[in-house]
């Protein structure tokens, strides 16, 4: 199981932190690996919305879906997917520190399957420097704006 936690405080708003975050068409402007999305379905953002991601990681092409199986605006999001070689799912949250600070946390969980099993301890660790790197690119892409 690779399970990877981490998190920011971010110093703007709960609302603009949350809408900005949970909005998939933004994950290629603050996910570095990320490079593309594709609604599956029309917006807005509801529980059972399926979304498509291209990503690069550790060399490699990765397309995978994820559904939306919770969203609470403002509090939490939760996706997740079944598909290839290491299934997922990733959790944000966001919480007002004050008025116009939020804390956000990250969080993939999944369990790799085949030969992904071998490289679970390297890619928890390639996943949490990633995910540090990501957050603190929303960070700076948030108190910037």
């Amino acid at each position: 199981m690779v399970d990877i936690f981490t998190e920011i405080d971010i110093n703007r708003p709960l609302f603009e932190v949350s809408t900005f975050a949970a909005d998939p068409d933004n994950a290629p402007v603050w996910y570095n690996n990320i490079k593309s999305v594709e609604w599956k379905e029309s917006k807005p953002l509801v529980v059972g919305s399926q979304v498509a991601f291209v990503a690069h990681f550790l060399g490699r092409k990765l397309a995978y879906t994820y559904e939306i199986i919770s969203y609470v605006p403002g509090q939490k999001m939760v996706m997740r997917t079944s598909e290839g070689p290491f299934p997922m799912e990733t959790t944000y949250t966001w919480e007002a520190i004050d008025a116009g600070r939020t804390h956000m946390t990250l969080r993939n969980a999944g369990q790799p399957s085949g030969f992904s099993k071998v490289f679970a301890p390297l890619m928890a660790t390639m996943m949490r420097k990633a995910n540090i790197k990501d957050l603190k690119k929303l960070k700076e892409i948030l108190e910037n704006s």
